[in-house]
């Protein structure tokens, strides 16, 4: 069984972007280790991270943020320590910005993944 660490990344996320435009690919089985979200913006937002199952017409996302708040020049750890979260083939991380501001509100996304076969 080959096991792959990767590390996705994705700038100025907005709105329920797939977090590196990762999905776990066809054989695979995927475990989140680690997800971070810096504000880049110059107001404090809210955020919301959902695990998008890639399903039709069923329950498609499964939140496991929602309205997170991350200040001025803050991070917020959505995934790390103790805590991780496994996805199945299709699976993606989500994450959708709500800023405090008339202006749209925007943050960088890191996510540590371990890829093993199925």
């Amino acid at each position: 069984m080959a096991n792959l660490f990767k590390q996705k990344s994705s700038a100025n996320v907005q709105n329920f972007a797939n977090v590196g435009g990762y999905s776990v690919p066809t054989g695979c089985v995927a475990t989140v280790i680690g997800m971070t979200l810096a504000n880049m913006s110059n107001t404090g937002l809210t955020v919301d991270v959902q695990v998008n199952k890639g399903v039709n017409g069923g329950v498609s996302n499964i939140s496991i943020l929602k309205d997170a708040p991350i200040p001025v020049g803050g991070s917020l750890v959505v995934v790390g320590g103790d805590q991780k979260v496994v996805l199945e083939v299709n699976h993606s991380m989500q994450v959708n910005v709500t800023s405090r501001a008339s202006a749209p509100g925007n943050v960088d996304a890191v996510m540590s993944i371990l890829e093993s076969d199925q």
